[in-house]
């Protein structure tokens, strides 16, 4: 089956709710504003859904929060997923996009995960419900663009097949929620910065978080509710004030997270959320949390053969086995409070940069300075140990290919000290496909940043490492 056609006006429920009522494998591949989104259905229920818009780096932050219950999911494990999975460039993934036998990167990612038992194939299902929630509520926002159905019986290996109108159910209501915060928040995307002054702490203001200021540099509000680990909507409110006031401001989402629809969409959405839980064995409920603290595997029944901290702490080996899963509302208690008196003090990180490009160095400063980052840039490599010594930061960024010495060499001599055996090196090099990853890994390199970067690729590099 394969059919393509345009629409000028769209209602995505409707059209997501026909290819869930019919026994067909289809791939439904939608292109609005410069994103693609593809959901992949299987005899009416999705065993998958993703967006072109920075797919790695909405499955790290998914990562991230199933990692506080999964021990195996270390960063260098997120690390690795990358160096392996993550396509060279957005184009070269677009192009393979259109190719019959396609498999999305991050798909592949997860997949090995479990091949590898580091992720037990009951936690793989709970990840992609909580990844194909995300793609969904911003499928949900279109209005306009290109649609194509294909055949996609042999595309993607099922690890679990999701109810389409639960599903549905549940992305409607926390865009009900999104909406009620507009039009002060209009993209979970928006990121805020907080403005402590004397005239602020004597308005009647809520308690924030601890350390909530610390990352309050560039990083989004979606970015900023997994480094707190809790659920974004429930941060935006506890902001909602702020921002009311003026004590924060909001800038709009860094490229290319602007692409994405806007949250403010003109529809009648149900605030049900409804959830169950099929297969291999596993029939009770998985809760979502709805305020703090979110944790997609806190809540399993009784029912259930394996208990959350079996879950948590055994990778099981893949089974051929489908999981259908489905969601449920719970409200968790909040993590302590402090007041905006007490929110002044910010930890500053130390980030170390060592490159012989002035126009590189400059550049690395620009984008972190602005958001209180300490950049100590250092131009000749050769001076590069003494000065990290002296220095001891908290992240280091090494240009792999300098003159006097590499990046490698560089590299390894700095892990050889035993101030710097846990501090994350990131490689700077003009191509992802020079970095020799078995080389890299040796030398205990963390990651890598390509040239030429942006500013949001640059804070994502420190979201993976520092947060």
């Amino acid at each position: 089956m394969n059919i393509v056609g345009t629409f000028t006006k769209l209602n995505p429920q409707s059209l997501l709710r026909h290819l869930a009522d019919s026994t067909d494998s289809t791939c439904l591949q939608i292109f609005s504003n410069s994103v693609s989104w593809l959901i992949y259905l299987e005899q009416g229920k999705i065993t998958y859904a993703t967006h072109s818009i920075e797919p790695f780096d909405r499955l790290e932050r998914h990562l991230r929060r199933l990692s506080h219950q999964v021990p195996l999911l270390t960063n260098e494990i997120r690390v690795q997923l990358r160096l392996m999975f993550e396509p060279d460039s957005l184009s070269q993934s677009t192009e393979q996009s259109l190719d019959e036998n396609y498999q999305p990167p991050e798909y592949q990612a997860i997949y090995w995960l479990v091949s590898q038992q580091h992720l037990h194939s009951t936690q793989a299902a709970v990840l992609i419900q909580e990844l194909v929630k995300e793609v969904i509520e911003s499928f949900l926002l279109i209005n306009a663009g290109i649609y194509q159905l294909s055949d996609a019986t042999n595309r993607v290996p099922r690890i679990c097949r999701l109810d389409a109108e639960k599903i549905l159910e549940r992305c409607q209501a926390r865009l009900e929620s999104w909406q009620s915060l507009a039009p002060q928040i209009s993209s979970p995307y928006q990121r805020p910065h907080l403005l402590i002054t004397s005239s602020l702490q004597k308005k009647n203001l809520p308690e924030l978080q601890p350390s909530l200021t610390d990352w309050m540099k560039g990083f989004s509000l979606r970015h900023l509710a997994v480094i707190m680990n809790q659920d974004e909507i429930q941060l935006a409110r506890n902001l909602s004030p702020y921002i009311l006031k003026g004590g924060i401001i909001l800038h709009e989402p860094d490229p290319p997270f602007d692409q994405l629809p806007k949250t403010f969409k003109d529809a009648s959405l149900s605030p049900h959320y409804i959830t169950e839980l099929v297969e291999q064995e596993l029939t009770g409920e998985i809760d979502r949390p709805h305020s703090t603290a979110t944790n997609p595997l806190q809540k399993i029944s009784q029912e259930n053969i394996a208990t959350i901290q079996q879950l948590a702490q055994v990778a099981a080996p893949p089974t051929n086995k489908v999981q259908e899963l489905t969601i449920k509302n719970n409200i968790t208690p909040g993590p302590k409070r402090v007041t905006t008196a007490t929110a002044t003090a910010k930890k500053t990180y130390k980030i170390v940069s060592v490159d012989d490009s002035p126009t590189i160095l400059k550049e690395i400063s620009r984008f972190l300075e602005d958001e209180n980052f300490s950049v100590i840039t250092i131009d000749d490599p050769l001076k590069a140990v003494m000065s990290i010594i002296r220095h001891k930061p908290d992240l280091i960024l090494l240009d792999l290919n300098m003159a006097g010495i590499d990046g490698y060499e560089l590299c390894r001599i700095v892990r050889n000290n035993s101030l710097f055996k846990n501090t994350p090196i990131i490689f700077v090099t003009g191509n992802k496909g020079l970095v020799d990853k078995v080389k890299a890994r040796l030398v205990g390199a963390s990651g890598y940043l390509t040239k030429p970067f942006t500013r949001a690729e640059l804070l994502k590099i420190v979201f993976m490492h520092l947060a």
